[in-house]
């Protein structure tokens, strides 16, 4: 094992309108959970960094001390609270790893959580807007799934229409999320379904089908992230081979908002770092907040050039059983949203995978995996290259 940190153990809530009434309750079904996975006691934890959007989800916020709440012996450990919209969850990952492998401490836990379901959906909506740029994006009707449904005008003016594409790769996340035991929609709903405008498959904004729109959701993931020496003594785990971050400026209007540019950035960096390509890698975990997202993600990553995302959907390439499984969790579109919580649970979900502990989702035989992460309309973007490491 080299000497980069590894998650050496996690824990993940179901997906959904869960009865929990906050996060503080939310964070108290996988931290101690996560540490106890690890095979490790709190006492041996030297950090923590909780990753939590908020935004007026709930009154409560000082998010970094919910917690010890749960488990007090967590009481007097250093903890932090980040935010990065809807990459909150890798931000509080990023700073773990940071914090291991600047040698500040040998253990780290890694908490993400949202509790959503509880407000009406229009507040939602609003609330989610404050993770664009409100100057000149306020208004947008329909909130965010608005603000992705005046992308895929944009897309579909310039390279033709794709809602056969968009529906296909809802349907396929669905398909796929029926084998997840944590996603909050297990249902295979089908292409046609999918591509057909009905009473129960409205046009929620544009172009965009409610079947194109993630879900809102409550839910909590952890891990644990632990330095190679630590690592090494326990029973599982999985390492960065590569992590990058690339940011884009976060008004539309001053960049071309169908280009994912620093969606492109950040895979491109942490391709290089990791001295490999899309080939070497087994699946990815996407940030599918709306079918188009995960359409021009394909570009982005390199599998399409620009506007010929549609030809990795017609050819199957992302497809469980494809070149390069994308979603086979389900995605954000069958599992579920949590904001704070969805980098946490991209990660889990891969480190499953590459342990072999996946179940119904297993990929055969994978053993390197890509994380795809983004904050806002592409704005914060993150992109992790996972390899077990034991």
């Amino acid at each position: 094992m080299d000497a980069k940190a590894a998650i050496v153990g996690w824990a993940h809530s179901p997906f959904g309108k869960l009865e929990d009434a906050d996060t503080e309750a939310l964070m108290s079904r996988v931290a101690g959970a996560a540490i106890e996975h690890a095979g490790l006691a709190p006492a041996d934890v030297d950090s923590i960094h909780v990753g939590v959007f908020n935004a007026g989800f709930q009154k409560q916020d000082f998010q970094g001390a919910m917690p010890a709440l749960s488990i007090p012996e967590l009481a007097h450990v250093p903890a932090m609270r980040l935010e990065n919209a809807c990459a909150t969850g890798s931000a509080a990952i990023h700073s773990a790893l940071n914090y291991v492998e600047a040698g500040r401490g040998r253990v780290a836990l890694v908490v993400g959580a949202e509790k959503m379901t509880a407000k009406p959906t229009a507040e939602v909506g609003d609330i989610l807007l404050n993770a664009s740029y409100r100057k000149e994006e306020a208004d947008i009707e329909a909130g965010f799934a608005g603000l992705f449904g005046r992308i895929a005008q944009a897309y579909f003016q310039r390279y033709g229409d794709r809602s056969e594409e968009l529906a296909r790769i809802a349907a396929k996340n669905h398909r796929n999320g029926v084998a997840n035991p944590y996603a909050q929609m297990r249902k295979d709903f089908g292409f046609e379904f999918c591509n057909t405008i009905s009473e129960k498959n409205p046009y929620v904004a544009g172009p965009l089908r409610r079947t194109d729109c993630s879900l809102v959701s409550d839910g909590a993931a952890a891990l644990v992230i632990a330095s190679a020496d630590v690592a090494e003594g326990l029973a599982r785990a999985v390492a960065f081979r590569a992590r990058a971050q690339a940011n884009d400026i976060l008004p539309l209007s001053r960049r071309d908002p169908i280009a994912f540019e620093g969606a492109r950035m950040a895979w491109a960096k942490g391709l290089a770092d990791a001295g490999l390509s899309l080939d070497d890698l087994d699946l990815v975990e996407t940030h599918d907040c709306f079918t188009i997202a995960e359409l021009i993600e394909y570009e982005a990553m390199g599998l399409a050039k620009p506007g010929e995302g549609y030809k990795v959907v017609r050819e199957g390439l992302t497809q469980k059983d494809g070149k390069l499984p994308v979603n086979p969790s389900g995605g954000l579109k069958s599992k579920g949203h949590p904001i704070g919580a969805t980098g946490v649970s991209m990660h889990v979900l891969c480190a499953m995978q590459l342990m072999g502990e996946a179940g119904d989702m297993q990929i055969e035989g994978a053993k390197v995996a890509g994380v795809f992460n983004m904050g806002g309309a592409a704005v914060a973007n993150y992109v992790s290259i996972l390899e077990r490491a034991k």
